[in-house]
């Protein structure tokens, strides 16, 4: 039996106790509490995304029309756009001495990490072998796994070429982590560990590599392009850095989870598809407590006739989906306790970190 605790080194870990879980409360005031409280902020970020899509469509130009068009091809609306809308939240929650405005370098990071990540998505469907990517045909599946891989190092080219013309070399240097980052996620992918501890330490592992890192490294890069005098401000930033850690492994413990509840139509791309894969995710790794013999299908990957079907059926049986989500909501609370370390404007409130506590909670209640 594991369960999960703190670590503040990174991030909740596993170890040998009984699987109880602490509820805490996000203990965060003054954070709104609809959407209509604070829809005048939403609009100006979706304002920041317009100008972002506008900006991605115009670096990705070139005049080769195939790889012109491949290259745009998962850059539109479909997408979530989750992360660029935290960065340019984040960058504002940092500008408060020039009324929250969002500098171009700031707005460039947030363009970065929506083509890394759209970049990363077009290699990941080569390696899986994957049919659809929000909602439509893969890249791979239109234009075959050699155009698909050469559109993805085209944008990863465009956008190392963005990132050296912000001329930070800090930035540089956790823009190129995210990178690094996501290779070894992706290669992490690739094996099972023995163990169910291994097991979801080596879950954990790869989360933060594959999603989280992206979240916490821009959210840092852009704190460090912020304007904020008299204060800390690389402390701040590192709080920046460990919001977008906690806020990421929140976000990915729920995509997980709705890839074994929610529908093909809801996801975009096929349900169970990590199953498909051979992975093992929070869910089915919390049901093996209750059921030893997922063991099994683990370890062979999910790849004989009914593992699939047997392994949702247990993971439906057991508590392994209430205890994702329970894991989910303790890195949320974690995401919110360092956004509460932030200074507060001169009449008590700033209304972008309350949109990010928001963006936190929201993550938590979403459905695909």
């Amino acid at each position: 039996m594991f369960t999960v605790r703190y670590c503040s080194k990174r991030f909740l870990t596993c170890s040998k106790i009984s699987p109880s879980y602490r509820h805490l409360s996000l203990g965060v005031t003054n954070a709104p509490k609809s959407n209509e409280e604070f829809q005048p902020t939403i609009n100006i970020i979706k304002e920041d995304l317009h100008l972002i899509h506008r900006d991605i469509v115009q670096r990705l130009g070139c005049y080769e029309q195939e790889l012109n068009e491949l290259a745009k091809y998962h850059f539109d609306s479909k997408g979530k756009l989750i992360r660029p809308m935290i960065i340019c939240t984040m960058a504002r929650s940092f500008n408060q001495q020039e009324d929250n405005f969002l500098h171009e370098n700031q707005r460039c990071i947030a363009t970065l990490g929506e083509m890394i990540h759209t970049a990363s998505l077009i290699h990941d469907d080569v390696v899986d072998s994957s049919d659809r990517r929000r909602g439509k045909p893969a890249a791979a599946v239109r234009w075959g796994a050699r155009k698909a891989v050469l559109a993805g190092d085209y944008i990863l080219g465009i956008s190392s070429i963005m990132l050296a013309r912000i001329g930070n070399s800090d930035v540089i240097s956790l823009l190129s982590r995210v990178i690094q980052d996501l290779v070894r996620g992706e290669f992490m992918q690739l094996s099972t560990k023995e163990s169910d501890a291994e097991q979801f330490q080596d879950y954990l592992n790869k989360t933060f590599c594959k999603t989280a890192s992206l979240f916490a490294n821009t959210c840092k890069a852009a704190a460090l392009l912020g304007n904020l005098p008299n204060i800390n401000l690389n402390q701040l930033a590192d709080y920046a850095y460990e919001f977008g850690k906690n806020f990421g492994m929140a976000f990915q413990l729920i995509d997980d989870l709705l890839d074994v509840t929610a529908t093909d139509d809801d996801l975009g791309k096929p349900a169970t598809a990590d199953l498909k894969l051979g992975l093992s995710t929070a869910p089915v790794l919390f049901a093996s407590q209750q059921f030893p013999e997922l063991q099994t299908l683990i370890l062979r990957r999910f790849s004989e006739m009914g593992d699939i079907e047997r392994a949702v059926k247990l993971i439906d049986q057991s508590d392994g989906k209430a205890r994702t989500y329970h894991l989910a909501e303790q890195y949320a609370n974690e995401a919110c306790r360092m956004l509460n370390k932030f200074p507060q404007s001169s009449n008590g409130s700033n209304r972008f970190l309350n949109l990010l506590i928001y963006l936190t909670q929201s993550t938590l209640k979403r459905r695909h």
